[in-house]
């Protein structure tokens, strides 16, 4: 975190990074807890949504999300392609077992483990040299041979991602709104499609352009992440390391705002993709398609009719909208951050404020 020179500086108790910063493995703890709430969340969800489910009513007209998800990928359907719910359950549960996992191992990295993973060596013990590997993880903030090398991980982890959404598709299938049913999808590894989908992705109307994106998307994400694992970019092997490559810069409030920025840019492209693509969203589990409107800001209304609706809006209209102000403000973080991490200290504008005041005072006394 920025400390403007203070060697010893104190946060507030709101500013959860900061216990963190220097204790790696307590850094990965929060990190794999966080997983598991999020696991947690999804699974109860999930259960909670098929508790309630109506098959009378539209899937989009009952405020749903999860179901919704699991339906678009072909999960929940019998061998005759009708929606059953079918092993709609089981993944809710199996989620709230990894949930458990993940919040064990958070408790093991902020009570068990070494605080650092500099002196990790096996599960209760520290020092011993032939225990070395979990050193290899160890954050240095402004050290950038470090960093690239675990985003070089975690490149190679989405990666392999995309190549099971993708073989899911070619060998289970997901379901195809255009069929009203699922169907086993090729992916169209098209390059000059995938260009030219950059500037018109939200009008994709091809399972096979989406299965083709997201086989490219894996062969870069994993080549990438190989070349941040294998090469340097202090030592010279890339060239100098320059301001360009964010000499003077790296440091733990800059990659926080780097993340804040892609996720909070991610959610805003998921908002206008969701109110307007009834292909990756497909109409029978997400409701219609939406209307954006302009007040203070951009915002999304239904178009359908709303007759019978159980929450007063389609299972669209919220997602889009909390998609939205979530990557807004996300983006607000990036700039608070970003601008920290060069250097700049708030607290100015406030003392300037505060001398402006006792100017006022001073002449009015």
């Amino acid at each position: 975190m920025q400390t403007y020179g203070n060697p010893n500086p104190t946060y507030g108790w709101w500013v959860g990074n900061s216990v963190v910063t220097n204790k790696s493995s307590r850094f990965i703890g929060s990190h794999v807890a966080h997983t598991g709430l999020i696991a947690f969340t999804a699974g109860a969800n999930t259960l909670w949504e098929l508790a309630r489910y109506n098959p009378d009513i539209p899937m989009g007209h009952q405020g749903m999300v999860s179901i919704p998800h699991l339906a678009s990928i072909g999960i929940g359907f019998d061998q005759a392609g009708v929606w059953t719910g079918q092993d709609v359950a089981f993944i809710g549960i199996f989620h709230l077992i990894c949930s458990f996992v993940y919040a064990l191992a958070g408790l093991l990295h902020s009570i068990v483990f070494s605080e650092d993973t500099q002196n990790s060596s096996g599960l209760f013990a520290e020092g011993r040299p032939e225990h070395r590997q979990a050193a290899r993880y160890k954050l240095e903030w402004d050290n950038p041979d470090n960093q690239t090398f675990i985003l070089g991980h975690h490149l190679i982890f989405f990666g392999v991602a995309c190549i099971w959404f993708v073989e899911w598709a070619r060998i289970h299938g997901i379901y195809d709104p255009a069929i009203g049913a699922v169907r086993q999808v090729e992916y169209n590894l098209n390059l000059n499609a995938i260009w030219n989908h950059q500037f018109d992705f939200l009008t994709i109307d091809s399972l096979e352009d989406v299965m083709g994106g997201h086989a490219f998307l894996a062969f870069a994400e994993i080549l990438g992440g190989a070349h941040h694992i294998a090469t340097k970019m202090g030592s010279g092997a890339l060239g100098e390391y320059t301001e360009f490559k964010g000499k003077n810069v790296l440091s733990a409030e800059a990659v926080l705002s780097w993340s804040l920025a892609g996720i909070g840019w991610m959610a805003i492209i998921a908002a206008f993709w969701c109110a307007t693509n009834t292909t990756v969203y497909p109409e029978a589990w997400y409701g219609e398609p939406l209307a954006i409107k302009f007040g203070i800001s951009p915002y999304w209304i239904d178009t359908g009719n709303m007759d019978g609706v159980v929450t007063g809006h389609t299972s669209r209209a919220w997602l889009t909208n909390v998609h939205y102000y979530l990557g807004f403000f996300f983006i607000q973080g990036h700039l608070w951050h970003a601008i920290r991490a060069l250097g700049f200290d708030f607290k100015r504008v406030t003392n300037a404020i505060g001398n402006l005041d006792n100017q006022k005072i001073t002449l009015n006394g």
